[in-house]
């Protein structure tokens, strides 16, 4: 065995979200980011509700990233020979499609938040029925949205000529972002590897949540060709090796979602724990252990991790908001009220809670996601008088993160799995006031560790133990706790102002509110999938039995 320097093993760690990427380098023993490089990257909208990126500039940002983080290492005097494997972690459903042989995109990449599809998910509901499309429900996890990558890839096949043509002539990969960097990195068309793992091809709304394989009735119901597909493996295993650049050989050893990185990377790696990034979006994880848990009230069955191609697979129930800290690039960017997204939280902070004539925004300009999933939906503020200023339309704008990420969590209390407390990470958890505000609608505990970048630690982690490098328990970072400070009179009335503001937001682009209703609450019993309410009242009754066991 090969000596290390002074850190032992490192890890590296391609974090490639929505807006930036990033590539860092933990140390294995002690969890410690040693150096990293971000680079940001552009989304385009080429028509109203298409959001798009550069397949090629992601790719290549991942390679700036690496190649200046190494850099960096070399200055601190660290050997990058001691960088054992890479993890990678993705922004997930965001769909690339390339030709295999020249190893260009066909298409932009089409991003996660992107609407185009929402003819295809409507012509589905009413070609298919409903006990199709509940079945897709069941069998995926996913209820039919323009969210999910399988809608996304059949876009892309009925509407993109070089795409249809390279299907014809047998030289058409399709994946999600992970399975695009893993190939290019592993040399592309000269033996690239074609691989994802379950977490990614769990939210592309084609794989079965049982088998974790493509399913034959997903791929038939949404007419997707099972040869474009990369292979689906673990979490946590080799995948290939790095063809070229300063970590030529290196082992790419995990792969997860970013939302499902996160998960690990705060440590909710037993059942019952969750965590809430709050990013460009808004996700909260709940960790159901082995079982399969159906929501009944709009929250989604995925994917968590499995850390091995032998280890079985964790589940979990998540709730989506679409967007979070993407508002606040909205009021720099677009209404141009802050000049920096820090100043949002200077900005609250000036406003008196006790103001007797507060603005409600509800941020829905594609539509909203969990709980509710109205693609129709629109973007509203609510409450405008003459002595609205700045500084309040920022407040509502924190506040409309809290309240969405507050229905999440009410819908997890619906289906029986209140939370006690609530993990923060993510780039917007940066923002105290946010964390502040987040603890006062839910009445919660809002923990918030020093270490913010969890899902690149969540991705390491996984790497790591592919190698057998991280430790098994992996410490708990220092973190700040933030405590509710409102009245539960007070809770209240703002949420039922908020609540007020969202109804006068649906239906808004004037589609039938009934054509768009997908079922997603109604329990396939040929399963063995439980309901959540049943699921939770079960695990709570063999815990106390498991007591009682223990006195006797």
């Amino acid at each position: 065995m090969r000596e290390f320097g002074k850190f032992g093993p490192l890890i590296g760690t391609v974090d490639e979200g929505t807006s930036n990427v990033k590539f860092l380098v933990f140390a294995a023993n002690t969890s410690e980011v040693l150096t990293y490089h971000q680079v940001t990257l552009k989304r385009f909208s080429p028509q109203e509700g298409w959001i798009e990126q550069d397949a090629l500039e992601i790719l290549n940002a991942v390679l700036e990233c690496i190649e200046v983080t190494i850099d960096n290492l070399k200055k601190l005097d660290i050997d990058p020979e001691d960088v054992v494997g890479v993890g990678i972690t993705n922004q997930r459903e965001t769909t690339i499609v390339w030709n295999s042989v020249t190893g260009e995109p066909l298409y932009s990449a089409i991003v996660w938040s992107d609407v185009r599809t929402a003819k295809i998910v409507d012509d589905l509901i009413k070609t298919k029925g409903a006990q199709s499309v509940n079945a897709v429900a069941q069998t995926s996890g996913l209820p039919l949205s323009t969210y999910f990558s399988s809608v996304k890839l059949k876009w892309l096949l009925q509407n993109v000529s070089v795409v249809q043509k390279a299907v014809a002539d047998g030289e058409c990969m399709a994946g999600t972002v992970d399975s695009w960097l893993i190939w290019n990195l592993t040399g592309g068309s000269n033996g690239g590897v074609h691989a994802t793992d379950v977490t990614n091809a769990s939210r592309t709304q084609l794989m079965s949540l049982r088998s974790l394989q493509w399913d034959k009735r997903l791929l038939r119901f949404f007419d997707i060709p099972v040869q474009l597909l990369p292979k689906i493996k673990s979490s946590s295993e080799i995948y290939g090796y790095i063809s070229t650049g300063p970590l030529l050989g290196t082992p790419i050893a995990g792969c997860l979602g970013d939302q499902q990185a996160a998960l690990i990377g705060q440590n909710c790696m037993r059942f019952g724990q969750a965590k809430c990034t709050f990013g460009t979006g808004c996700f909260l994880l709940y960790n159901t252990g082995e079982s399969i848990v159906h929501s009944q009230n709009g929250l989604l069955t995925t994917v968590a991790y499995q850390l091995g191609p032998d280890a079985p697979p964790i589940y979990a129930l998540e709730g989506s908001v679409a967007v979070a800290g993407d508002m606040l690039q909205w009021l720099k960017n677009g209404l141009e009220i802050i000049n920096d997204l820090s100043d949002s939280e200077t900005q609250a902070s000036e406003v008196s809670d006790d103001e007797e004539s507060p603005i409600c925004f509800v941020p829905a300009f594609n539509g909203l996601y969990s709980p509710h999933w109205k693609k129709d939906a629109r973007g509203i503020i609510c409450g405008l008088s003459t002595s609205t200023r700045g500084a309040h339309v920022s407040r509502a704008a924190l506040e409309a993160v809290c309240q969405q990420a507050r229905a999440v969590c009410a819908a997890l209390a619906a289906d029986g799995a209140p939370l006690r407390r609530l993990l923060a990470d993510g780039g917007a958890a940066n923002n105290s006031r946010l964390m502040q505000m987040q603890a006062d609608v839910t009445g919660i505990p809002v923990i918030r560790p020093l270490m913010t970048e969890s899902t690149a630690l969540g991705a390491a982690v996984a790497a790591g133990r592919a190698l057998s490098v991280w430790p098994a328990v992996t410490p708990r970072p220092p973190a700040d706790t933030f405590m509710p400070a409102i009245s539960a009179e007070e809770r209240e009335i703002r949420r039922v102002r908020w609540e007020s503001a969202l109804s006068r937001c649906m239906d808004w682009s004037g589609e039938d509110a009934n054509r768009n209703k997908v079922e997603t609450d109604e329990v396939d019993h040929t399963t063995a999938v439980l309901p959540s309410g049943l699921f939770f009242l079960g695990t709570a009754l063999l815990v106390v039995i498991a007591d009682k066991l223990k006195v006797i």
